[in-house]
């Protein structure tokens, strides 16, 4: 049974992602660049505070990046109030110059570091959320209305870049679907800022004009809006797979000073869910005298890489590639396509040999030169490209026997030869790199191996040792490494892994229940391959506190290996990321394993998960006994347009049909708990009612709990929320009535926001 102190657990454990450094510190460097990249610093959690580090990589030096003593003394004489050196209360900083800026006390703050004498400033912060600034920072750019206006920093002259935006036909904003209008209005920002990528000059702004005017209108009703008047509707542009009309992104590139708007002399881009710029589909190159960008048809069947004249408009095709299924620049959906242009050559990404590989092309002809990389794995970053070198420096997975997904920096010269790994280990490698290319940081780690952050040279030698992760407080809570596993997929020939959490105060001798923490991708994984589980493993490590074993799995049509593995899923959503092969991994594991009761199965998701949480229950009921589904997309004909073509295909109602588990409500025999937000904008509620409709119309008993105002993720009512889901798999699978437990309500910060939508 789960006690008092269990869920006490399990909650710290929930905060994790809202408290960075609470239970773990030094697992995360999130650099600031300064002096162009050849010096950095960054922040770490000490205590109740953080503490700054500047790091000078060509020195080989790290050190506190000013007196944080000094500092706080002359912080407290010149505000009046108390301040911990330890705890510095700062919300916004910046190392500039001689001198630390930062907002404290309501106010923003100047303190130069030669004498350490702080004074207020007159001067707003640096960083408006709402704005994109420009490289040399004396412009930025922001959305008003429909329309994209200029700021100068230093007079505060406004003036509006463009004048013709229009009600569902606008400037500088992506698709209404994926806005996360509910969100941003729990948190006070009255939309996303705008898409939009700035000429390395500083001159011009690639911009695009989002054209929504024929896509489908849906609608939300908010039954208690903020200031507790009358039911207010929400209207949402959001387009259904099938659907004729689609948003359309038309680019634009805008003289900042000149006032001129340059239009592409090409067809819109077909953008059913996120911007081309934000993804970096669209970008400038690097001397700034082109625009390059990458378009698919509807079918996604064939990409092209385009260049845009930024003076003239003139768009001309520089290369392009047609496959069976989609073809893609990158396994996962959401990360930046892995395309190079360097001087008159493009590194290009493709499956065509069924692994995600570079080849080089001629710019100017198209003309394909040669396969730079080849091999049983796949290219995951370009992180460099050496032109004198002529080499090119990345990451890649499938190079580590133990575990095909961990990242090794590699380099290999542009003709294909010469290939080696920089760094020759067994672990994972997370790599930022600056914008001078001079060095790279590289975080280390695996799911059970806490991560060491480095900064290294292109050779791989370390030149300065920034952080060793102390994972002591998570520890004290209970806390055990998960065990990362390789079983055979349910064909008896393919190889899955996946992690297995052990309970709180686990014992051999004991038999737990399971709990099946299921994504079923095909967008993203379930299971990263280091240390941080991030927001897709969140809530694994709570329930685990609680009492039972959890498994994550990443099955058969999950990005991260082979073009056919990922393939796996193309027209089988409904397999919610290969359910048959969790059986199989459940069954396995429990063969060694006599303390997982197979008799107490049950599944766990969210969104995405939702869904496969509800399909286990449908197709494999003997086996899951018991599910929570949160926010789940329970019928792909009524979801997001641009997620169900891109895995289903553009024209297969068929496809879209199977992946409803409405159509097959009937089926329930375990218990359900179904959870939805009021407010959800991604995934929208009527999904979990027509399921709740039609598992009322089976006479099916289950729960239902609809939170009234709550979004996607439940930010706000994530505490609430997850224990009412504890309390649930409690009672089903152990049997037992839950402690009266109700933990404070979780903060929004903007750590959280990261890792929740990052």
């Amino acid at each position: 049974m789960s006690t008092t102190q269990d869920y006490q657990a399990a909650e710290q454990l929930l905060r994790r992602p809202a408290r960075p450094g609470e239970l773990v510190t030094g697992d995360r460097i999130r650099p600031q660049w300064i002096d162009g990249g050849a010096r950095f610093w960054y922040s770490v959690s000490k205590g109740a505070g953080k503490w700054f580090v500047l790091v000078d990589p060509a020195a080989g030096t790290r050190e506190p990046a000013f007196d944080h003593a000094r500092l706080a003394a002359a912080l407290a004489a010149a505000s009046g109030q108390q301040v911990d050196p330890e705890a510095l209360p700062f919300v916004a900083v910046e190392l500039a110059g001689d001198g630390v800026e930062f907002a404290a006390f309501g106010e923003y703050w100047r303190c130069r570091l030669d004498s350490y004498a702080c004074e207020r400033a007159e001067f707003t912060p640096p960083g408006n959320p709402l704005e994109v600034l420009s490289p040399d920072k004396k412009v930025a750019v922001s959305q008003r209305g429909y329309d994209l206006w200029a700021r100068s920093l230093s007079d505060g002259r406004e003036w509006a870049l463009t004048t013709d935006g229009e009600p569902d036909y606008r400037y500088g904003s992506g698709p209404d679907c994926t806005s996360n209008a509910t969100l941003l209005r729990k948190i006070g920002l009255p939309h996303l800022p705008p898409a939009v990528a700035w000429s390395p000059d500083s001159t011009k702004v690639l911009a695009h004009r989002t054209d929504e005017r024929g896509v489908r209108q849906t609608h939300l009703v908010e039954a208690r809006p903020a200031d507790g008047g009358a039911p207010l509707l929400r209207t949402q542009r959001y387009a259904y797979a099938g659907d004729e009309n689609m948003p359309l992104a038309e680019l634009v590139v805008l003289d900042v000073a000149a006032g001129t708007v340059v239009r592409a002399q090409a067809e819109p881009l077909l953008m059913p869910q996120l911007s081309p710029i934000v993804i970096k589909w669209a970008w400038w190159a690097e001397d700034g005298s082109a625009v390059y960008y990458l378009s698919r048809p509807r079918d996604l069947h064939t990409l092209t890489l385009h260049r845009l004249d930024p003076v003239t408009g003139e768009v001309t095709t520089v290369l392009g590639e047609t496959g069976v299924t989609r073809v893609e620049p990158n396994q996962w959906m959401y990360e930046p396509p892995i395309v190079r242009v360097v001087a008159d050559e493009v590194l290009w990404y493709s499956q065509r040999d069924g692994w995600g590989h570079l080849y080089r092309y001629d710019l100017r002809t198209g003309e394909l030169l040669g396969q730079v990389t080849s091999g049983q794995w796949a290219v995951r970053q370009i992180l460099r490209v050496d032109e004198a070198e002529r080499v090119v420096y990345f990451t890649a997975s499938g190079l580590v026997d133990e575990d095909p997904y961990r990242r090794t920096v590699c380099r290999v010269g542009l003709d294909g030869s010469g290939f080696a790994e920089v760094i020759v280990d067994e672990l994972d490698h997370i790599v930022t790199v600056p914008d001078n290319h001079e060095y790279f940081i590289d975080s280390a780690s695996t799911v059970d191996t806490p991560p060491v952050s480095r900064v290294r040279d292109w050779a791989g030698r370390v030149l300065v040792e920034l952080e060793r992760a102390d994972i002591s407080k998570l520890a004290a809570t209970g806390w055990t490494p998960p065990e990362r596993f390789c079983v055979k997929a349910a064909d008896g020939v393919t190889d899955i892994y996946g992690v297995l959490y052990r309970p709180r105060g686990f014992d051999p001798a004991e038999r737990y229940p399971v709990v099946d923490n299921v994504y079923p991708g095909p967008q993203v994984n379930r299971v990263a391959p280091c240390f941080d589980p991030g927001g897709m493993g969140m809530d694994a490590e709570p329930i685990a506190a609680l009492g039972f074993v959890v498994m994550a799995l990443d099955g058969r049509g999950t990005p991260g290996r082979s073009k056919s593995f990922h393939d796996a899923s193309y027209g089988h959503l409904a397999d919610a990321g290969c359910l048959a092969d969790h059986v199989a991994a459940l069954r396995q594991l429990a063969r060694t394993r006599p303390w997982m009761d197979l008799d107490r199965v049950g599944a766990f998701g969210h969104s995405g998960g939702g869904f496969a949480t509800v399909r286990a229950m449908l197709d494999h009921p003997e086996v899951y006994k018991a599910a929570v589904a949160l926010s789940g997309s329970h019928d792909a004909r009524y979801f997001n347009l641009g997620f169900v073509e891109a895995y289903d295909g553009a024209d297969n109602p068929e496809a879209w049909a199977h992946a409803s588990n409405v159509d097959l409500a009937d089926r329930l025999a375990g218990k359900l708990l179904l959870i939805h937000g009021e407010m959800d904008d991604q995934v929208h509620p009527d999904h979990t009612l027509r399921l709740a409709d039609r598992l009322i119309a089976a006479g099916k008993d289950f729960e239902l709990l609809i939170v009234p105002g709550a979004e996607h993720t439940f930010i706000d009512f994530l505490a609430y929320v997850r224990t009412r889901c504890w309390d649930f798999l409690v009672r089903e699978l152990m049997g037992t009535q839950p402690p009266t437990y109700r933990p404070a309500p979780i903060a929004i910060g903007p750590e959280m926001l990261v890792e929740l939508f990052a």
